[in-house]
């Protein structure tokens, strides 16, 4: 009889762990790669210096690429794409908030993104913080990344290139993988927008 209440209970147990883990986590491999379903908690600074929080970007559609300022081509490539779907998107773009969140704090000073996110359409604000806080906004937004050393002793940084899309509201949108035709780019874009 014990033995019976304790594969009753396993069964409970395994079942709520389950039931959490469907409310928690999407349903398929393609929804997982889409990220979040809400607007991610994070304290990070501006390109401008200003501490900005998840509060602020709420209201206005919301663009978000992880990336950094040394990357030497999928970074500047993604942001001269996004640029194009801004100049593309016309005054519709100015409905949204374009964010690149650094993955090299250590480097990527508010001065260093002010100097790279000026080499792009003015709407794309840089962000940055202390380790910690990028790697947690990394980690709410289902992103990746990783210090990869090179000979002598400097690093690139290996990182997620999908770009997030999110409602005013915070609820996610989509995900604008990196290289996706334009011709399905600024669509995503425009049925976030409306």
């Amino acid at each position: 009889m014990r033995l019976r209440h304790i594969q009753i209970f396993l069964w409970f147990a395994a079942a709520a762990v389950f039931a959490f883990a469907a409310l928690r986590w999407p349903a398929n491999d393609d929804d997982a790669a889409a990220g979040p379903d809400f607007i991610p908690t994070f304290t990070l600074t501006d390109s401008e210096g200003r501490v900005r929080m998840t509060a602020d970007f709420r209201g206005k559609f919301l663009l978000v690429f992880f990336g950094f300022t040394s990357c030497p081509d999928v970074c500047p490539t993604t942001l001269s794409d996004i640029s194009l779907w801004l100049e593309e998107l016309g005054a519709d773009a100015d409905r949204m908030i374009v964010a690149l969140i650094s993955v090299d704090p250590e480097r990527d000073t508010p001065d260093v993104l002010a100097d790279y996110v000026s080499n792009f359409d003015p709407r794309i604000m840089g962000l940055t913080g202390f380790a910690d806080d990028v790697a947690q906004a990394a980690a709410d937004f289902r992103a990746t990344y990783r210090r990869v050393y090179k000979d002598g002793g400097d690093y690139t940084m290996d990182h997620t290139a999908g770009v997030f899309l999110f409602h005013p509201d915070g609820r996610f949108a989509s995900i604008i993988d990196f290289h996706e035709d334009r011709r399905f780019a600024v669509p995503k874009t425009l049925r976030t927008l409306s």
